[in-house]
């Protein structure tokens, strides 16, 4: 077997493979004779059947089948012979591939494009520069944060009348048109409002002032103007909903409005543990200002990748095959049509062009993921999700089982790798380039990441 290369550019080339009837011959001479040894035919007895019906029958699938691994073996081992670093994979050459006859033909060619991925050629140095916007922490966003960790800790109070921002628990009865309880209307029921969440400016007016025990009546779809909230605060269907059109007596029992917790010890415990270091009003503030500089750092960090992604791929000035690339992604997708390859083609093309400088940084720098990284990162990644819930002492144990069923799974297990792969090369870029710091504040950073 000969395989010979034809370059067209840079990232383009033709590989024509010529398989010869001594390549193929001894092969599909054993397999028909195994055929005839086992092949069944009404007629003749096993083992029995003439050589020319068995040639006739099975030949062609046997030597096509033949053929066809050859290439795939040859092909394969040739590109790693050669040290190819292909882009997708080889696609049939149209123009150049000859007809062939596998009736009559012995020798065979066969064309093949393929794409080469391009040679990076970047050095991270500080000739390069890259800005890294800081986002400032306000006194502002701050004191937002101790008010929502207030209000997440706050809880309801009796009170005597109610205001526009109370709840109020009390017995819903159906009426009918004279202003009696409906026969067989909806069942009495226990109902909390909340009052602000009343549209009706009328009924909701209605309700300010009110005192335990006092009776209103009103229609609750004019004052919610959603008959799917009164399906769920009348706990009825759909479709009772859907037609109901009926004032309801409102005897109110319970009045409550919302405090919100008070900064004191208890709240620093329940918000950082009991063991928290967090004594004071200045320590929670103190505290509270790490970690929003913490959560932005993230905010930062993305943008800087972004913006490393741009800036490099403008340094790299990276050719690709494109009219190959857009043929391939058709070839193994076939889902995908011509008009949505050429939709998100550009996002592939930059996507593909930061892999190609990734894996130069990667190899470059001799940067390598360890299994106990993967594994470290899988315990935070249970940690966070713990933490999401309000959990926050877990025992180790309990972290290590929870991330190695994450690490158990293949695809979780790839993406993390990536993701850990990603973060260290956009860290040596950090470590490589100029950072031009930039403070910013949060609106500002917003508009730019629009």
């Amino acid at each position: 077997m000969n395989i010979a290369r034809e370059n067209i550019d840079a990232v383009n080339t033709v590989l024509k493979v010529a398989v010869e009837k001594a390549d193929y011959e001894k092969t599909v001479a054993d397999q028909l004779k195994e055929y005839r040894q086992k092949a069944v035919i009404p007629g003749f007895r096993p083992g029995k059947v003439p050589d020319s019906l068995i040639r006739r029958k099975y030949r062609i699938p046997i030597l096509v089948d033949e053929v066809n691994k050859l290439l795939s073996k040859n092909l394969s081992q040739y590109l790693v012979d050669e040290k190819l670093h292909i882009l997708g994979e080889p696609l049939p050459n149209g123009e150049q591939q000859k007809t062939i006859n596998w009736e009559t033909d012995e020798n065979f060619e066969f064309a093949f494009d393929i794409a080469l991925a391009p040679e990076i050629n970047i050095s991270l140095d500080k000739n390069i520069e890259i800005r890294f916007y800081k986002i400032a922490v306000s006194e502002e966003m701050i004191n937002q944060q101790v008010e929502i960790a207030q209000s997440r800790l706050g809880e309801n109070v009796p009170d005597e009348e109610i205001k526009e921002n109370s709840s109020v628990r009390g017995d819903f009865v159906q009426l009918n048109e004279s202003g009696e309880e409906l026969e067989q209307g909806i069942s009495p029921m226990d109902v909390l409002i909340a009052i602000d969440r009343i549209k009706d400016d009328e009924i909701k007016t209605n309700f300010v002032g009110k005192k335990s025990g006092d009776v209103i009546i009103f229609d609750p779809v004019k004052a919610f103007e959603n008959r799917h909230e009164v399906r769920h605060m009348l706990k009825i269907k759909q479709d009772e909903a859907d037609v109901l059109n009926s004032n309801f007596k409102f005897t109110i029992n319970k009045i409550l409005r919302f405090e919100k917790a008070e900064l004191n010890e208890d709240l620093f415990k329940k918000l950082y543990g009991e063991e928290t270091d967090v004594q004071s009003i200045d320590d929670l503030k103190n505290r509270i200002k790490l970690e929003l500089e913490t959560n932005l750092m993230y905010s930062s960090n993305n943008k800087f990748a972004k913006d490393a992604h741009d800036k490099l791929q403008e340094i790299a000035n990276i050719e690709l095959p494109k009219a190959f690339l857009k043929r391939w992604l058709i070839a193994v997708n076939k889902e995908l049509t011509v008009e949505q390859v050429e939709k998100e083609f550009d996002a592939f093309i930059s996507d593909l062009k930061w892999q190609l400088i990734k894996d130069a940084v990667i190899k470059e720098n001799a940067i390598m993921v360890t299994p106990e990284e993967t594994k470290s990162f899988a315990i935070q990644m249970a940690r966070a999700q713990y933490n999401q819930y309000g959990i926050f002492d877990i025992l180790d144990e309990q972290l290590e089982s929870f991330a190695i069923k994450i690490l158990e799974k293949p695809e979780e297990n790839e993406r993390i790798y990536k993701r850990i792969y990603e973060e260290k090369v956009i860290q040596t870029v950090m470590g490589k380039v100029t950072l031009l710091e930039t403070e910013v504040s949060q609106e500002e950073f917003n508009k730019m990441s629009k």
